[in-house]
This record gives C-alpha cells, sequence and structure tokens, in this order.
C-alpha cells in the first residue's frame, strides 16, 4: 500500500512519536513504508511521515546505477533497513552537508549539522534487538529518521541565522506546502 506522505504544516510532523510496543503488524507497514518511500524516490521514510506516530523507519542503502542504464529504482536496492525504537549510543565527529526532506519536497538546506559517525541500538520489525555503527551518508539519513521520531525537521538543526535565512527565502514555499498539508488532512478525514 503506498501511503499519503504528511507534508510540512501538518501536526503529526511536530510531535514526538510513541515506542513500539506491539510488533505484530511492524513487517507489513514496514513493507508499506517501502514501496512509498521508493515511489517518493527518497532514501528514508519515518512513520509520522505517514500519520503514524511511532517510532520506527526504514532507509535503503542504494548500488551506483551503472553509466548509461536507467534501472528501476527497486533494482538498485542493495540493503534495507527497518529501525524500531532507535536510541543513539554514540555520535563523533561533526560534518555539515546537504539535506531534503519527502515532507517538505523540493526544498534543500546546505550545511545541515549531523553527527560524522554514530552507533545506534534499535529493534528490527520482529523485534530482536539489534546495533549498528554507521558513517557519512547513511549516518546522515538515520539522524535525519530519528529526528522525524522526535518532531524535528532537518532545518531545525540549522544554527539560528541559517535557520532564519532558510524560512525566509522560502516562506512562500512553505506556505504553499502548509496548504497542501491542510488540503490532505480535511480530505484524509473525509475518507
Amino acid at each position: 500500500m503506498i501511503y499519503p506522505i504528511r507534508l510540512y504544516g501538518d501536526p503529526v510532523l511536530r510531535r514526538r512519536a510513541r515506542p513500539v510496543q506491539d510488533f505484530s503488524g511492524i513487517k507489513r507497514l514496514a513493507e508499506d513504508m517501502l514501496e512509498t518511500m521508493l515511489e517518493a524516490r527518497g532514501v528514508g521514510l519515518a512513520a509520522p511521515q505517514i500519520g503514524i506516530s511511532q517510532r520506527l523507519f526504514v532507509a535503503v542503502e542504494y548500488a551506483e546505477e551503472p553509466e548509461g542504464e536507467e534501472r528501476p529504482l527497486r533494482d538498485l536496492v542493495r540493503r534495507v533497513h527497518v529501525v524500531v525504537n532507535p536510541v543513539l549510543l554514540h555520535q563523533e565527529g561533526e560534518v555539515e552537508g546537504l539535506e531534503g526532506c519527502l515532507s517538505l519536497p523540493g526544498l534543500y538546506a546546505e550545511e545541515v549539522p549531523r553527527a560524522e559517525r554514530l552507533r545506534v541500538e534499535y529493534q528490527d520489525e520482529e523485534g530482536r534487538p539489534r546495533v549498528l555503527e554507521l558513517e557519512g551518508y547513511m549516518a546522515r539519513v538515520f539522524q535525519h529518521e530519528i529526528d522525524h521520531l522526535d518532531g524535528l525537521l532537518f532545518f531545525d538543526r540549522l544554527p539560528k541565522a541559517r535557520r532564519e535565512a532558510f524560512l525566509e527565502e522560502n516562506r512562500a514555499e512553505l506556505a504553499r506546502i502548509q496548504k497542501e498539508a491542510r488540503a490532505l488532512l480535511k480530505e484524509l478525514s473525509q475518507g
């Protein structure tokens, strides 16, 4: 099932998600989230982004697309991560980078600070405990998705002056996205 992605302005994106306690439907939900994320051409998707306030996200590592070949995104998936109830155990280094978000389509911010390396403890889709060490791009993806579980968006991580500049420069686009978010919420409430 492909879910509609909740957009900036939807209150669910600003709430701290609840821990997952019942794992009976998590495998199916994670599969649906993965389908939704691939359809939107993303690298990660948190449950609040589909309107479910639970501490769960999916993320994928893609293989490089062979030069000159057009392949479906699904064929490039090397590894799928289903992350439930994540806890950051260790963060190291700091690096700035470009980020965007499926809930803020078309908007990006450069110089978003993130830890360069991290260790995260979590449960898989069946509730088994796991620990993963990440660095570079996937460390950034995990931090971005964990922020969603805490009600934060990527621009919240920018230093104050840059955050204010981002909001000012994108004021019209943010207002348009908020309007779309309200329309989607209205449609979902009537459905």
